[in-house]
């Protein structure tokens, strides 16, 4: 009998990547994301033999051209190359499965068949001082939290972001036994990592302080749940739902508008601003590949690099 489409997705490929290739909640929430709106913009596919090239054509035009509400009831039509690229390269993950799997004849998004999207290179936004103080400012001092417990976790939260580069998943993902307080060590587990790589990061007195003060808060309450960050509506880990609402709340209160992976760019400029060799802030970042890692290098700022272009003149050329 024929299997439908969702069937091979949900049941079959979604296991496979999870378990066999062992790949992290927050990718497979993105190959989730992906293939929804895939069905939602192309409600008639049903089986993969229903996958063709043209297809493939009409999806991206209705997502290029589709109006949508963003924001406070704004109205917005088109989106970014680089979001194009991403559907194409989680829709292209599933079909070159389906391939492999002998489920559809070729990839429809196969670069033979299809031009793969021109993105351009964007700036890795990173926050500034200014920013940075504000959402400290807020977290700490201006904003009433429920309680001491949520407000000490939410101010460690953007402590740690700032001072080891986390990943949201890996944020997440971190349970007790992962602070090493008297080592002074934070260890990121392999399987909350994006690279499947376990590392250690050593923690800085402020985090310390942070965490000490947290873990005796968090002596007061009988929580039973293993992970460092808890939820403020039920004994169990902070959710990527909170973790959503925790930003929306401080962009709100800040003015600054600003993403949670951008505490991860501005930690690695300014390890890179403090003279951090580039191979020490891969395995701190938990990069495969060092060409991630130089991608920062672009970041710099321009006026950071005065003094080093002053210092160069005819007399000291090698």
């Amino acid at each position: 009998m024929k299997k439908e489409l969702n069937y091979l997705f949900k049941e079959e490929f979604l296991p496979e990547m999870r378990h066999a290739g062992r790949l992290s909640e927050e990718t497979i929430r993105g190959y989730k994301s992906a293939y929804e709106l895939f069905l939602k913009l192309l409600p008639d596919i049903v089986y993969a033999s229903d996958i063709k090239v043209n297809r493939m054509v009409e999806f991206f035009k209705i997502l290029n051209t589709r109006k949508r509400i963003v924001g406070r009831g704004k109205e917005r039509e088109g989106v970014k190359k680089s979001t194009i690229a991403t559907y194409w390269s989680k829709l292209n993950k599933f079909f070159r499965w389906l391939e492999r799997h002998s489920h559809i004849e070729k990839n429809p998004l196969d670069k033979e068949l299809m031009d793969y999207p021109d993105v351009r290179y964007e700036e890795l936004k990173y926050l500034d001082k200014k920013e940075v103080e504000k959402i400290f400012n807020a977290v700490e001092f201006s904003i009433k939290w429920k309680n001491s417990i949520i407000r000490k976790r939410n101010i460690l939260i953007f402590i740690i972001l700032l001072t080891c580069g986390l990943r949201k998943g890996e944020l997440l993902g971190l349970k007790n036994r992962d602070i090493d307080l008297e080592r002074k060590i934070l260890i990121v587990r392999a399987e909350t990592s994006k690279s499947k790589m376990q590392r250690a990061i050593p923690l800085n007195s402020l985090a310390v302080t942070k965490l000490k003060d947290y873990f005796s808060e968090k002596q007061k309450f009988n929580f039973g749940t293993d992970y460092l960050f808890i939820s403020d509506k039920q004994d169990d880990g902070l959710k990527q739902s909170g973790i959503k609402h925790l930003v929306e709340k401080m962009k709100e209160a800040t003015g600054v508008k600003f993403h949670l992976h951008q505490f991860r760019h501005t930690f690695a400029v300014n390890m890179l601003m403090k003279g951090t060799d580039i191979a020490k802030l891969k395995q701190l970042l938990g990069h495969r590949d060092i060409r991630m890692t130089a991608s920062y290098l672009r970041c710099l700022p321009t006026d950071e690099m005065r003094n080093d272009i002053e210092a160069l003149t005819l007399d000291n050329l090698i």
